[in-house]
């Protein structure tokens, strides 16, 4: 089978994520976290930003979907990790180009993760 087929599902999953939370939208409309209640300087940051809400649903869907895909004891890793990035994102506060990074590097993270589980196989 195609190593690149199981890559293409998480895509098309992903793209069809992307798709429902596109539109003219607020972050308050589609963002994981609960603006509503959001108490901290990071997380009214991101609610209000278009694209860091944005980013946020990307990092949520990723990190989905990599914690059903890996195996038990790497879940507690990527928890961990997890956490550590949750830190990160709100020692960042208000900055806006600081949060910006830290979604770039979490993403680019649970994508390797994605991939090494497609690469292993088989499906």
């Amino acid at each position: 089978m195609n190593a690149r087929l199981p890559r293409l599902c998480v895509a098309t999953v992903l793209a069809a994520a992307t798709t429902a939370l596109a539109g003219p939208a607020s972050a308050v409309d589609y963002s994981p976290i609960d603006c509503a209640r959001a108490s901290t300087p990071a997380d009214r940051t991101i609610c209000g930003s278009y694209a860091l809400g944005q980013d946020e649903a990307r990092m949520a869907t990723l990190y989905g979907v990599a914690t059903a895909l890996v195996a038990m004891g790497q879940r507690g890793d990527l928890q961990d990790s997890q956490r550590a990035f949750i830190r990160t994102r709100e020692a960042c506060g208000t900055d806006t180009a600081c949060l910006s990074r830290v979604y770039a590097t979490r993403i680019r993270e649970l994508d390797a993760v994605i991939d090494g589980i497609a690469s292993r196989g088989p499906f």
